[in-house]
């Protein structure tokens, strides 16, 4: 989820679902060393529990960076070993960790050691050929002797070579049954589900072997999947509706804009909102046409927002 869920983002999924766990995008090392912390490390209150999520391959240098997302007030760390990128893997990270299991469990330890909020590890079911169960079972075991017992499982496995990272979410098979059975046999472990999840449905199937799922795209290019979510899993029957969630993110552009940020780098995160009701196309056009704009606000929203209510509400009162 690289440039994709950054602190605006996390905002809006914030208010869709009051009680999930979110994730930053993927940040390496480097950048929070030598790079502009406020910047790549900046959240709302509003977003905890947060989870800030790293990318890199130096115990030490991941052991820095856990102390640093601890001080400055994220609720735990994941290590990312199952990202398929190129970018990734020139700085031998993601998913090539996989064949390195050792190094893995070092860094892990490390981090551990740095802080007291949880480490967490995502990762794959394998990558290449080192594709078997007992590859991935194993790799696990390794990290889990750290200590670390939670783990996020794409259920898929990773082309190193030869697959895009598009074609690496869609094109191995998905395998859910091998994280059911990595909880079957180790039920002290906390296992998360991630990988071709798109209905709650699946979800609540999913939950019947492991104790979490994890939405990536599905959430960010239809983000009411993630209220449904809420409002099927968690019995809150507090929610806004979608009307309510624009206005909301309307008073957090007008304090975005006074502080310079563009309406465009938050306005792109809301184009799902309407996915699949009338008035959807229109919302997304006049964003996209008008939140480039120099003079473009939280106006900008209200304006495309208008027309969308107008038929929704006619239609309901037609029905």
């Amino acid at each position: 989820m690289m440039d994709w869920t950054d602190r605006h983002c996390r905002y809006f999924h914030r208010l869709l679902s009051p009680s999930c766990l979110l994730y930053t995008e993927m940040v390496t090392t480097g950048a929070i060393i030598h790079g502009d912390r406020d910047y790549l490390l900046g959240f709302h209150p509003a977003e905890h529990p947060l989870v800030l999520q790293l990318g890199g391959s130096d115990p030490t240098e991941l052991a820095t960076c856990a102390a640093i997302a601890r001080d400055r007030g994220f609720d735990a760390v994941n290590l990312n070993v199952g990202c398929p990128s190129d970018r990734v893997q020139k700085g031998r990270f993601g998913a090539c960790l996989m064949l390195e299991p050792g190094l893995v469990a070092e860094c892990v330890a490390a981090m551990r050691d740095a802080v007291d909020i949880p480490v967490t590890v995502k990762t794959r079911l394998g990558v290449d050929d080192c594709d078997s169960f007992d590859y991935f079972s194993d790799f696990v075991s390794t990290v889990a002797a750290t200590g670390c017992d939670v783990f996020v499982i794409h259920a898929r496995k990773a082309w190193l070579s030869g697959l895009s990272p598009r074609e690496n979410r869609e094109v191995p098979a998905l395998r859910y049954e091998w994280v059911y059975r990595l909880k079957r046999e180790n039920p002290e472990w906390v296992v998360v589900l991630n990988g071709g999840v798109t209905t709650v449905t699946e979800v609540e199937q999913h939950l019947e072997h492991v104790d979490g799922v994890m939405l990536g795209r599905a959430a960010y290019q239809n983000p009411w999947l993630l209220r449904a979510c809420e409002l099927r899993l968690s019995g809150n029957p507090e929610h806004l509706d979608r009307f309510e969630t624009v206005e909301r993110m309307a008073e957090y552009v007008r304090g975005q804009r006074s502080k310079g940020v563009p309406l465009k780098h938050i306005s792109r995160h809301l184009l799902g909102l309407f996915q699949g009701l009338p008035g959807a196309r229109f919302w997304r056009r006049h964003i996209a046409e008008n939140a480039h704009l120099e003079s473009a606000s939280e106006k900008t929203l209200l304006d495309a927002l208008e027309p969308v209510r107008n038929l929704l509400e006619g239609r309901s009162h037609a029905a």
